[in-house]
Order: C-alpha cells, then sequence, then structure tokens
C-alpha cells in the first residue's frame, strides 16, 4: 500500500456474546477463513450500530438476535480488497445468549461456531484488536 493510496471508510459493528454457567463464563467464537473471531460486519445504509452488531451476530452464528449488553471498545485496522485499501472502524457489544444450536454463515467464510471458555477465547482468537476486544469485556464484566 503506498502513502498516496486513500482508504475508504468502513463501518461496522460486532458482539463479544456470553453465557454464564456457574462461575465460568464462555464467550461465542467463529472461525472464518482458519481463524478463531468474534462476529462483526458492516452496518446497512439507515441501520444503527446496535442494530448492526445485534444483526450481524444472528446472521454469522445463526442464533437469535441477542439483546446488547453494555458498550465495549472500538477498533480500528486496514486491510485490502480488490485491490482497494480500506479502513474498517469496528464498535463492539456485549451480549448474551444462551443458545446451543448454531449455522455458521458459510457464505461469509465461517465454518463453525462455537463457544469457549473466556480465558481460552483470548488465546484462540486470532487478531490482537480481538484480544484488546476480550480485555475490554473481561474488565466491564468484571466490574459489573
Amino acid at each position: 500500500m503506498k502513502a498516496s493510496d486513500p482508504l475508504i471508510p468502513v463501518t461496522a459493528a460486532g458482539g463479544v456474546v456470553y453465557r454464564e454457567t456457574g462461575k465460568d463464563v464462555f464467550i461465542l467464537l467463529i472461525f472464518r477463513n482458519n481463524v478463531w473471531e468474534l462476529p462483526k460486519g458492516q452496518l446497512d445504509s439507515g441501520e444503527s450500530i446496535e442494530a448492526c452488531a445485534a444483526r450481524e451476530v444472528a446472521e454469522e452464528t445463526g442464533i437469535p438476535e441477542p439483546e446488547i449488553g453494555f458498550p465495549l471498545i472500538t477498533t480500528t485496522h486496514a486491510y485490502e480488497m480488490d485491490g482497494k485499501h480500506y479502513e474498517k472502524t469496528t464498535h463492539w457489544f456485549a451480549m448474551h445468549s444462551d443458545a446451543s444450536v448454531f449455522i455458521p454463515q458459510t457464505k461469509e467464510g465461517i465454518t463453525q461456531v462455537s463457544w469457549a471458555l473466556l480465558d481460552e477465547a483470548q488465546k484462540m482468537v486470532g487478531y490482537e484488536n480481538l484480544r484488546a476486544v476480550l480485555k475490554d469485556f473481561r474488565e466491564k464484566f468484571n466490574q459489573g
């Protein structure tokens, strides 16, 4: 990428979907393109950030739309696709679900959806910014 290439802004939202079993906290992860990550996606025209987050989680995991809990950090990363350069800003939210049936959104490259203990999820996710989102979730969840 050359410094002169303009970055096309993209707004997205996603969720740290959690469930509690006794003292254990589980996080819902998706496996896309050989990497574990958190469900997220692009904002549709006229859609609120919160609605986008809930919709994308439901679409990518096949669970009913979860309710938005508390806001988490916002992440930004740049990527290239089809010769164009993008800067994606993703707004993250905590969401609760007890879903046990998943339908991975295969057209988006998602092949698995699975619960993982929070500690394990932090090790499993393949991107540093997602580890930061899970760290923020842990800190805010423990305060509540």
